[in-house]
């Protein structure tokens, strides 16, 4: 997978590392959100899990303003389709994405932590919603996957940003850090994630993703049956090993 111009990564470990990178703050483009599609609908075929940060101070500014300025009724709908593929991507990826945050992820920025899996963030960041200043909506369904609904209305409505520290203390941050141990802290979170077996890992990514939208019954039945459909798989007999090897002695013999 070669030919990006705003996205950079690395593979080691199982684990890839991946970097937005259009200075100064990693503002997306139209261009850059397609090259954010291609990638994660195929990154399945390069690691088991992804750490996805910013190059440099921030992790990403939002859209880019200038393509604001072209925005009409009539070309409206083609780049919003552009633009929620993009983080479709992200949210559909097969494997476990870990959103590395450091500095400010604002509208587009914090659409794409959202998108992710779960967050790190570097205890300078800021996220936030500052659509209402410019009259873009889109980020309310995000702001939703990371806290309770009284401050999406809040921090829909103000467009004011809060700290990593008061994200995390609301529940939508993992962890906080210093910016200098950021990816470090991520990798290690991802290390937790692909210590599993690469189907085992891909079968939890995609039942996290279909039950997201279910009932609480009709996700518990279809997690059953990715059961099922997993006892079947060769991996399923080296992941019981596996498990079987940590099970701690004071749990006694398997019967």
């Amino acid at each position: 997978m070669t030919g990006f111009e705003y996205l950079k990564f690395t593979v080691a470990d199982r684990i890839a590392t991946v970097l937005l990178d259009r200075p100064p703050v990693n503002a997306v483009t139209q261009e850059m959100y397609r090259e954010i599609t291609e990638f994660f609908s195929t990154a399945g075929e390069l690691a088991d899990a992804i750490v996805l940060s910013g190059a440099g101070k921030h992790f990403c500014g939002g859209n880019d303003l200038g393509e604001f300025a072209s925005l009409t009724p009539d070309n409206a709908d083609a780049r919003m389709k552009i633009v929620r593929t993009a983080f479709f991507a992200i949210q559909d990826c097969p494997i476990p994405v870990v959103g590395a945050v450091n500095g400010t992820a604002v509208g587009t920025g914090l659409a794409i932590a959202a998108s992710c899996d779960f967050v790190i963030a570097a205890d300078n960041a800021r996220l936030g919603v500052p659509e209402i200043g410019v009259g873009v909506m889109g980020g309310a369904r995000h702001l939703a996957r990371l806290v309770p609904e009284p401050w999406v209305r809040c921090l829909y409505l103000t467009g004011d940003p809060l700290p990593a520290t008061a994200l995390k203390d609301l529940g939508g941050i993992v962890e906080v850090c210093p910016p200098e141990d950021l990816i470090e802290t991520a990798l290690e979170w991802a290390k937790r994630i692909v210590r599993h077996s690469g189907a085992a890992i891909r079968m939890a990514k995609r039942s996290l993703k279909e039950i997201e939208t279910m009932d609480i019954k009709d996700g518990y039945t279809y997690e059953q049956g990715l059961t099922r459909e997993f006892s079947g798989h060769p991996h399923s007999r080296e992941a019981v090993r596996a498990l079987l090897e940590r099970r701690p002695p004071e749990f006694g013999p398997v019967t």
